[in-house]
Formats: C-alpha cells, structure tokens, sequence
C-alpha cells in the first residue's frame, strides 16, 4: 500500500472483504467502473468505485496481484442492496462478463433523469451541476486507467463518480416518488436486468 496517496485504494484480500461488509449493510450503493475496452473484445476493467449514504467510499484496483473480486461480485448479488449507476449498461456488461451475474436490484440515473424530464441522455457531470451545484473536473476522462501508479487527480475524479450520484439517486428518487413515476422505470430496468441484454 502506498502511504503518499491522499486517497486509498484497496488493493488487498482482507481490506476488500471488510469494506464490502460494511457496504452490504447499506440500502443502496452507487457504483462505477473505469476500463479500457479500445484493444479488447471484452472490456478490461481497471478500477471499481463504490459509495454509500453514510459516507462511506471506495476505490478498488481489481489489477493489484492476487485480488479476488468475488466480495464485489457478492454485493452486486444482494439482493437487499440496491445499486445505483448512471448510463448503467457498460458497467453491468462488466459485472456479468467477469461475476457472471446481472446486479439487482438497480437504478440507472441517466433513465430516472430523462423520466424527471432532464431531457434524453443526460451526462453525469450535467446532473450533478443542475442537482447539486458541484462541478467535475472532466479533464480526467481520457486517463489510461491501467497505468499504475495513478494519480491524485486521476483518483479523485474516479471518485467523484460515485460520491456525487449519491445525492443525485436520493433526489430523483424523491421526485419520481412525489410525481409518481417511479413505476415509469420499471420497464427499462427490466431491459438492464435481463442476461440477454449482456
């Protein structure tokens, strides 16, 4: 582990396991994935950025030497937590090519935006200005995210993906539930969760 990094990535089988079991006490989870899919047929996953409501987040590095990814895997299994992505459907493509599973529950933003009437595919850091007033620093985007070690920079982008969509899953959830639309998703959710999807 290095201790010069302001923000931590697990790259070890115990603190794996023990993050995730705090997770899989939470209502939901919000999720991304970064890869690299240019050079490859299938997706090469590079790192795994989770968060919950209370606080808690983390980045994991699914390259590090001898890592088992079956903790994450678990909880994208558990059923009693739901797991919330915007634009879900290239992070789920990963999760069923190496878990070979379909996370469920889920809750795809990017749909519940256009549902709530933030106009059709919405971009992330879109929905986090207009519902939460922060802005992202987008100049990340492009990074090679199999270069080791990453950067301070790199790192807080990866996790801001997941710590803003946090406030952005409860606010769209309030408002789908205030309008009544909540069922509204039920149909494109069933597309995300069906295998053949994958």
């Amino acid at each position: 582990m290095r201790t010069d990094l302001l923000i931590h990535v697990i790259t070890g089988q115990q603190e794996l396991e023990e993050t995730i079991a705090r997770f899989e006490a939470s209502p939901f989870v919000t999720v991304d994935t970064e890869f690299i899919r240019e050079t490859t047929f299938w997706p090469e996953l590079c790192l795994i950025q989770i968060a919950a409501p209370d606080g808690l987040s983390a980045l994991v590095d699914p390259l590090a030497p001898g890592i088992d990814l079956a903790p994450f895997f678990r909880l994208m299994a558990n059923e009693a937590v739901t797991k919330v992505f915007h634009a879900a459907r290239q992070d789920i493509e990963i999760v069923v090519h190496l878990g070979n599973l379909v996370p469920h529950p889920i809750f795809d933003t990017q749909i519940a935006a256009m549902v709530c009437g933030f106009g059709d595919s919405v971009s992330y850091d879109q929905l986090v200005q207009k519902l939460t007033g922060e802005h992202i620093d987008k100049t990340s985007r492009f990074t090679d995210w199999r270069y080791r070690p990453l950067s301070d920079k790199q790192l807080t982008y990866a996790l801001a993906d997941v710590t803003h969509l946090v406030k952005v899953y409860e606010t769209l959830k309030a408002e789908l539930e205030r309008e009544g639309r909540s069922h509204w998703l039920n149909e494109e959710m069933k597309v995300l969760a069906d295998r053949e999807t994958y």
